[in-house]
């Protein structure tokens, strides 16, 4: 359980990553409303998660699904480069938050 709750503050962090460009340096209110309820979720779900999950592995995954999902959400949807160098280095990423579930106890 603790680790869908994980992946969940996850999908929550590429929500506040997006509305952090979305509100434009917190300018308009409703993406910076948005901003605020997806960042402060997300941390309360990883705060659930950390009960049972070494922080280290817990923390990690976390800012690993960011991360990595909120770079393959700016190539997707705002345009940002996809050349090969920044495609690499979101799949090592990915490949981190695997191997950091795979060897994890939890």
């Amino acid at each position: 359980m603790a680790w869908m709750i994980l992946a969940s503050a996850g999908l929550l962090e590429i929500g506040f990553g997006f509305g952090m460009k979305w509100s434009a340096g917190f300018t308009l209110l409703i993406p910076a409303l948005f901003t605020a309820a997806t960042g402060l979720s997300s941390i309360f779900l990883l705060s659930l998660a950390l009960r049972t999950l070494p922080v280290g592995t817990g923390y990690a995954v976390w800012t690993g699904i960011g991360a990595a999902g909120t770079a393959v959400l700016g190539i997707a949807v705002l345009g940002d480069s996809a050349s090969p160098a920044r495609i690499l280095c979101i799949a090592l990423i990915v490949a981190g938050v695997i191997g950091l579930k795979l060897v994890s106890a939890n």
